[in-house]
Parts: structure tokens; C-alpha cells; sequence
């Protein structure tokens, strides 16, 4: 047997199996030379430790080291030969190179440099969570837990591609032919081990990023404006006492149903305070006066923000602790005065509202106290979504601002309950990081950071129909976490139950018919009445070849059309604010249906569309109730109902370079694109969203 350390060059797929004694190594490399049709390398020093113990009964010394170095390389190096597409090594030299350490308190110079030398395409490291089995040769089961650290540590230290497996035989079986298929996906794309196992750990699925991959090359389809909804073309409009008829009717079949509301509120205020953290970043007090920069920059905000300072509910406490730390604070220049205003409001090491999450930011100055969002949602779930003195209100937001949301909304919930007599049920959830996109440059390149990590961006709130989809509840409301408004709260709770009144009375005749199809007692005449109904209330238009159908197959269709979720979503007049608004749409199967589309989903060079966009008579303010469950009382699978490709490619620049990441289909676009819809007018008093620290100063925030 040649001895060197050597690995012979190859194109072959090498997957090593690596990790402590009895970790099940040998079974899995067997297993998947099997399963691929191709060679596995055994353990050398197995056999080799074998025969010396039944020679003379000698153990395993450090001499033996280097010897069994040899013979490793050797086998694996033989092996190639005859591997087709990929080799599955038991072992290799960084196992014993850890067991000398372990052992012995040293390795061998020639054994170190040849085992961090050796490259594997992937590394699988085997958990200890399977039994340890005793053989003539293995040591003791005990300190398996020390042993698999340092394992685990070594692979890091030399920045090897590993995955960890665990679990029984046939489930890290299953694992490990997933990943591997993956992998040699990976390879054809042209991405490196080291990538392929960050994406992996990252948990998004390799397919989604070849799917984004394509979405960057190809870009992703327009939606097919047809014309905007607008009242009675789509959109339902009610009088007063027809929003207080159907309010009243929710009153009546709440104490029947479990209610939710639901409230995204992931993520940091820096969008709030973006004009200001570019004022820190570019103005410098000893070179330019405010208004000089004001002009420079053609900065708008920046003069509202400062003229009306006082108005704000955050005003008083920083004013206050600007006195603390500046004693001269009263004779300094004013724009010295305004700039550090600023500074202490944004600074790290104070106030840092940027860095924070809105729902824990001071929105509304009343006479007793200021509260934050967090406190007008609870108020406004203690309002509508109570049923039975049991109010139940989720929050999504971002792992890092949890502890934020648990401490505010223990602050305010003992006494909210008290003086309510209803107890709130708090929960939260994260969006999860499998949905994150990667980020690629104007080339189509993964974006790498200084580290070379590939960057990842959050898939956008469309992500969050996961987070909707697990929540146990029969009526979801749903609203921002920044559409709060400090008076009025009886309106805002009048026209939120009107709209739970009017889903719960088209889920009831939509239920209706289900069971009675279920039952087969729809009758010819009925199914003329189930296809207007559709049509007049909720807006699904059957396809013209329906009359050609026999009775089963329309019956089939029609339940196909109504066994579905369903939303009611209140809209408000268009007065100019940014976002989506309900439009006609048509999909690529010809069929017309209602939908909230983002102005990104328009093709703005195509007139006859953009015209379209511009007669929207209506906008989207994120004012939602939602049914989630079917006529058999069963919650749907809301994922199913997901039109995948309505998905969005949004473009950023960071650090003067322009990146892309895909956003997955909107919560309440292509998220709910095949959900029963009703679109209803609401007063635009319902809306009140704080995009920027200056929506503060509107009426909605102000005292009164």
C-alpha cells in the first residue's frame, strides 16, 4: 500500500461521515453507496485495530496514528476508481486527527496538515442521539457529549461544509438523499460547498432559491388589469344603519365563535425616521446652518418635523433629558437646540427610536398618560374581537424585539383587564427566516456581505401566511401595527364588526350550500341560485363552458368555487397615499376575479394598464376580517391558496450599488389570491397609518 497522504484529484461527489464511535457512520455510508449505486470507503483502522487486537490483544497507541493515516487515504484513493458519481467515505483524517488529540494530547504534524488539506464536498456529522453499541475495539459510551463538541468544533475551526444529521437510520437516510440531491443541484449552478450548506442552515430550500434565481433572470409576470373595483362594481357600499345592522348581527353570533386579531408588526422604525437618520448622517453643525442643509438636500420633512416639535408625544421626554445632560441647553443656538434634539432621539445610547419597533414607540398623548400602539390595539381587540370576556390579540414580530412587546404588554394588561373585566390572551410568532430571499447585484450575483456570507433579505409580510395559517381562531381580524388612531375608537369598532357581520353572513349561506352538497340534495334550480350567488356576492364569475357540463361535474365546480376561505376587506377612498388598492384581475386561465394589486405589480410602460391603475377609485388600508375555517369546522390548509406567482422583485441600493431580492405574494395580495373576496367602502376615518414620525402631527394622533 502506497503511503502518502495524498487525495487523488476527481470530479466525483465525495461525501464524508464524521463525527464520535457508534454514531452510525458505517450503517448511513453503506445506506447511501446503496441507494446512488456506487462504492463507500470502509473504516481502515477498523480492520487494522482488529487484527492487532486479535493477534496479541494490543490496543489502539499513538504509533498507530500515522499508519492508519496512510491506509485511509489509500482506500479512499482506490476506491475512486470504481465510484460512479459519488464516493461515501466512512471516515477520513480529520477523525483521526481528533481521536489523537483526544487520546493522546497531540497529532502528528504530517496527520494535521493532510486532514485540514483533504476536501470533501460535504461533511456529514453524525449525532450522538442514537444508542451506543459496545464492539471489540470501541472505547465507553461515556462523555459522548464532550467528544461530539470537539468534533463539532473541529469542522468550524477549519471551516469544513458540514451538516449535522440526527434522528433513527431510515429518517437520516431520508435526510441526507435530500440534501444530496440538493447539493449536486448546487454544483451544476455553479455554487460552492460552503454556500450551499449556508443556504441549508439558513433554512430556506434550495429550491426557492433557484426559484428566485429565475424569477431575476426572467422577472416575474405583471397582473392583468381588467378595470379598477369601485362601488358597486366590486366594491359593496353600505349606509349607516346597514353598517349598524350587520355590526349588531356579529354581536348576536360572536359569543359562538373564537375571535383573533391578528397584528404584523415585525420589524424596526427605521423607515419612520429615515429622513432624520439621513440628516445625522450628512449634516455636520460646525459647517452649515439646518436651513442651509433643508436647501441642499430639498429636504421637505425635515422643516414639519422641526416647527412642530412640541406637538409630538415623545417631545416632553426628550426635551427633558436634553436639560439633564446640557445645562446650558436653554442659551444654545436654536439649530444646536433642534440637532441634538434629533441626535438624543435616534442615539443608541438614549431614546433610539430608529432601532426600535413602532408598536413600542409613543403615539398618542392623552391626558393621563402617553400610549403606544401596542396599548390602542388592545383597546381596539377588547372592542371588536371579544367574545365571551376572552380577547385574543397575536403579534408577528422580529425575534430580537420580543422581550420589547412581553414587557409593554405587561405594563398595560393587568389593568386593562380590570377595568374591561375580559382577559387578553397575548401571543407572538416570528416570520420565519426559510422564507428569506437571497440578494443578487444588477448581474444576477449573489450578494456576498464583508464576510463573504451571502446576504439574505426577509421575503416581505407575504411571509406571514404561515404564520396566519397555524393560528387556531373562526374570525381573524387583521390590521397594521401602525394604523391606530387616538379618538373615535366606537366608529373604528362599529365598521370592524360591520365587516365580521357580513363575512359571517356569506360564510353561513356558502356553508349552506356545502352541506347540502355534501348531502347530494342541490337540485337543477338550485345550482342556478349557488352560480348568481357567486356572482352577486362574491364576485367569482363561472367560465362560459360551465352550461356544458353535466349536473355532477357543475356540481363539482361549484363546490370547488365556494370551499374556500374567505375575506372581507374594507376600503377607503384614494386620496394620493402610496400603496395597493382593489382592482378586476385577470389570471392566466382567462378567469376574473377581485384582487388588492401594489402598483410594482403593474406593467407601468403598458398605458392601457397604467391607465387602469390611475382610475382606482379606492386603496387598501389593511382593514381585514378572515375565515379560516371550512363547513366541516376544519381549519384550510391557506397555503393551498397561494397564487405563487404573484410575487414581487423589489430593488434597493446599499452603499450607492443597486441589489434585488424577491418578495414572496403579498399577505393580502398573492397570498389570499384564490380566497372568496368582498371588497366593502369604509370611512377613510378608519385609516390612519404612521408611515413617517410626521403622520404624528395628523388629527387622528392628536389630543382633542
Amino acid at each position: 500500500m502506497e503511503k502518502n497522504l495524498r487525495q487523488q484529484k476527481t470530479s466525483i461527489i465525495k461525501i464524508a461521515l464524521f463525527g464520535p464511535e457508534s454514531t452510525g457512520k458505517t450503517t448511513l455510508a453503506k445506506q447511501l453507496a446503496d441507494y446512488y449505486e456506487t462504492e463507500w470507503v470502509p473504516e481502515f483502522a477498523r480492520d487494522y485495530l482488529q487484527e492487532k487486537w486479535e493477534e496479541n490483544q494490543h490496543i489502539c497507541v499513538a504509533d498507530d496514528m500515522l499508519p492508519i493515516a496512510f491506509g485511509q487515504t489509500a482506500l479512499e484513493n482506490e476506491k475512486l476508481d470504481t465510484a460512479k458519481k459519488y464516493l461515501f467515505c466512512d471516515t477520513n483524517l480529520m477523525v483521526t486527527k481528533v481521536f489523537s488529540e483526544i487520546y493522546y494530547g497531540f497529532c502528528d504534524p504530517l496527520l494535521d496538515e493532510a486532514a485540514s488539506q483533504h476536501e470533501y464536498d460535504l461533511v456529514f456529522l453524525t449525532d450522538i442521539d442514537v444508542p451506543w453499541e459496545k464492539d471489540d475495539i470501541r472505547d465507553t459510551p461515556d462523555g459522548r457529549e464532550t467528544v461530539f463538541s470537539t468534533f463539532k468544533e473541529t469542522l468550524i475551526n477549519t471551516q469544513k461544509p458540514f451538516i449535522t444529521l440526527s434522528g433513527n437510520k431510515e429518517s437520516r437516510l431520508a435526510q441526507a438523499v435530500s440534501i444530496i440531491d440538493n447539493l449536486t443541484i448546487a454544483k451544476e449552478k455553479g455554487f460552492t460547498s460552503a454556500d450551499f450548506v449556508e443556504i441549508y442552515k439558513h433554512g430556506v430550500s434550495f429550491e426557492n432559491v433557484l426559484r428566485q434565481l429565475k424569477a431575476f433572470k426572467k422577472g416575474i409576470a405583471k397582473s392583468n388589469l381588467i378595470s379598477p373595483a369601485t362601488i358597486n362594481n366590486g366594491i359593496l357600499s353600505l349606509s349607516q344603519s346597514e353598517f349598524e345592522e350587520k355590526a349588531a348581527f356579529y354581536d348576536l353570533e360572536k359569543s359562538k365563535l373564537k375571535l383573533k386579531k391578528f397584528v404584523p408588526a415585525s420589524g424596526a422604525a427605521s423607515r419612520m425616521f429615515k429622513f432624520l437618520t439621513a440628516f445625522l448622517n450628512d449634516f455636520n453643525i460646525n459647517k452649515e446652518t439646518i436651513n442651509a442643509y433643508r436647501n441642499r438636500k430639498q429636504d421637505s420633512e425635515l422643516p414639519i418635523f422641526i416647527v412642530a416639535m412640541e406637538k409630538f408625544p415623545f417631545f416632553k421626554a426628550v426635551d427633558k433629558k436634553l436639560r439633564e445632560i446640557y445645562p446650558d441647553f436653554e442659551s444654545l443656538d436654536r439649530d444646536y437646540k433642534n440637532y441634538y434634539f434629533i441626535k438624543l432621539l435616534l442615539s443608541s445610547d438614549y431614546f433610539d427610536f430608529a432601532n426600535k419597533p413602532k408598536a413600542v414607540l409613543p403615539f398618542h398623548e392623552y391626558k393621563t398618560h402617553i400610549a403606544n400602539p401596542i396599548e390602542e390595539h388592545l383597546n381596539e381587540c377588547l372592542h371588536y374581537a371579544t367574545a365571551n370576556q376572552i380577547s385574543n390579540l397575536h403579534f408577528t414580530v422580529s425575534e430580537a424585539h420580543q422581550v420589547l412587546f412581553e414587557e409593554a404588554v405587561t405594563a398595560l394588561k393587568e389593568k386593562i383587564e380590570k377595568a374591561s373585566g375580559t382577559q387578553i390572551n397575548t401571543t407572538y410568532s416570528y416570520q420565519s427566516k426559510k422564507t428569506d430571499s437571497i440578494t443578487v447585484d444588477a448581474k444576477n450575483k449573489i450578494v456576498r456581505d464583508n464576510n463573504n456570507a451571502i446576504v439574505f433579505r426577509p421575503g416581505g409580510h407575504g411571509a406571514l401566511i404561515e404564520n396566519l395559517n397555524a393560528l387556531e381562531a373562526d374570525i381573524i381580524f387583521i390590521k397594521n401595527i401602525d394604523n391606530v388612531i387616538q379618538n373615535h375608537i366606537d366608529q373604528i369598532t362599529l365598521y370592524k364588526k360591520a365587516l365580521a357581520g357580513i363575512l359571517i353572513t356569506m360564510q353561513q349561506k356558502v356553508f349552506g350550500y356545502l352541506k347540502a352538497i355534501e348531502k347530494d340534495e342541490i337540485q337543477q334550480d338550485e345550482i342556478s341560485e349557488i352560480v348568481l350567488f357567486l356572482k352577486e356576492h362574491l364576485n367569482t364569475e363561472i367560465t362560459k363552458d360551465f352550461n356544458k357540463f353535466t349536473i355532477e361535474n357543475k356540481i363539482i365546480k361549484l363546490k370547488e368555487l365556494l370551499d374556500r376561505p374567505i375575506r372581507v376587506c374594507g376600503m377607503v377612498k384614494n386620496e394620493g397615499e402610496p400603496g395597493g388598492g382593489p382592482f378586476w384581475v385577470m389570471n392566466n386561465k382567462g378567469e376574473v376575479s377581485l384582487q388588492i394589486v401594489e402598483t410594482s405589480q403593474v406593467d407601468l410602460s403598458n398605458q392601457k394598464q397604467k391607465q387602469i391603475l390611475t382610475e382606482a377609485t379606492h386603496f387598501n388600508p389593511v382593514d381585514l376580517v378572515c375565515g379560516i375555517k371550512n363547513y366541516k369546522n376544519e381549519k384550510f390548509d391557506l397555503q393551498q391558496f397561494v397564487d405563487q406567482k404573484a410575487g414581487f422583485i423589489v430593488e434597493k441600493s446599499v452603499d450607492g450599488k443597486t441589489v434585488r431580492s424577491y418578495e414572496l405574494p403579498g399577505l393580502w395580495n398573492g397570498s389570499m389570491a384564490n380566497w372568496l373576496t368582498i371588497f366593502v367602502a369604509v370611512p377613510l376615518i378608519t385609516f390612519n397609518p404612521v408611515k413617517t414620525v410626521n403622520d404624528l402631527l395628523k388629527p387622528a394622533h392628536q389630543p382633542q
